[in-house]
């Protein structure tokens, strides 16, 4: 299962770091001077100093996670706080979603998903039965996510948000709860994260957009239409890589949310089936290493992880697809953010310890 891991992962980085190299192409070069701006960043800012800590976890015995958890939490919650504070927290397009300390700058919210999955699969890795008890988990478990929530809404950064809560219901449900209490749970996230679309113009837009993309073509429904126009003129088996006329400057956020798009274009829909293919299988792995440990807390961990990757992933080919409103999440392995691949690979490198331990 060890093996197998490593194996998928370095696969899915191999995909990725080919992609970006051709996403980022006209981008980095129009911004920076740099064709493989994105490339060289994405590797040493992300994906070397992530397959470090992967080795390095895969080496520390996960059981040392579980106890120090809550500092963790609360490291990510401290770093969430950062973001509101003048000449630490940097402002990009009417969104405080990033920190600079010692002139590195990195995005919070990506900590604070790997801290919600530890701490999550502590804190229900330590209830037995009682987890069915609404004062004793679920109340407790609302409050925490209510909170971080709160942190997100006003960055504002509603697609992180969903992803938390999705990883926090997936835990949730995997340690037994009561589908009452979940229901309920569902229920008022749902009512909340309506309240938040209708708050701001720019995601009833979004809204507006999803349910028809004819809607202001050259405006609101710029982004979908012409991630459709790639999408669709990807065919069977693509134009060639490095051949796609979208990145030349009509697709935004080439390299971030919208890079499926440009996978599609250039790969088709056989090298789009690929990808998807390599994100089931780590899934797959990642539930048969879940099903083999007998520990609450590892199995939580490594179920935690799969929602993260999996929902995260599906969500941004859904919303890039025009299956789901646009978010703004990347794609996991293959969306250019330093990061992000960091704290992806800390979290896999933990799961990794725990197949070894199976």
């Amino acid at each position: 299962m060890e093996k197998r891991l490593l194996f998928t992962t370095l696969v899915l980085l191999i995909f990725g770091l080919i992609v970006l190299s051709s996403a980022g192409i006209i981008d980095g070069d129009k911004k920076f001077g740099d064709s493989y701006y994105y490339l060289k960043k994405q590797l040493l800012y992300g994906v070397l100093p992530g397959l470090l800590l992967f080795f390095l976890f895969s080496k520390i015995d996960y059981r040392f996670w579980k106890k120090v958890s809550f500092i963790i939490l609360f490291g990510s919650l401290l770093l969430m706080i950062l973001v509101f504070i003048p000449d630490i927290g940097i402002g990009l397009k009417g969104a405080n979603r990033w920190v600079s300390l010692w002139g590195v700058s990195f995005q919070p919210s990506e900590i604070l998903k790997l801290a919600m999955v530890v701490y999550l699969a502590a804190w229900f890795g330590s209830r037995d039965e009682r987890i069915k008890n609404w004062s004793y988990s679920a109340a407790p478990f609302f409050v925490v996510i209510s909170f971080i929530g709160l942190l997100l809404a006003l960055q504002p950064d509603v697609g992180t948000l969903a992803v938390v809560v999705l990883i926090a219901l997936g835990i949730y449900f995997a340690a037994g709860s009561s589908m009452k209490h979940l229901a309920v749970i569902i229920g008022v996230f749902l009512v909340i994260l309506a309240g938040l679309v209708f708050m701001e113009p720019y995601r009833l837009n979004r809204i507006k957009t999803f349910f028809d993309p004819s809607v202001d073509p050259r405006g609101i429904s710029y982004q979908l239409n012409q991630s459709l126009i790639a999408i669709g003129s990807g065919g069977l088996f693509g134009n060639g890589y490095n051949e796609s006329t979208q990145k030349w400057g009509f697709l935004p956020e080439v390299v971030n949310d919208s890079i499926f798009a440009v996978v599609v274009e250039e790969l088709g829909f056989a090298g789009a089936m690929v990808l998807v293919g390599l994100i089931i299988y780590l899934c797959y792995t990642l539930i048969s290493i879940a099903k083999l440990t007998s520990d609450k807390f590892g199995r939580l961990l490594v179920i935690g992880m799969s929602t993260w990757i999996v929902g995260q992933a599906f969500i941004n080919i859904a919303a890039v697809s025009g299956l789901a409103p646009l978010t703004g999440i990347p794609l996991p392995f293959v969306s250019h953010g330093g990061t992000a691949i960091i704290a992806l690979l800390a979290g896999l490198g933990i799961v990794s310890n725990i197949a070894k331990k199976t």
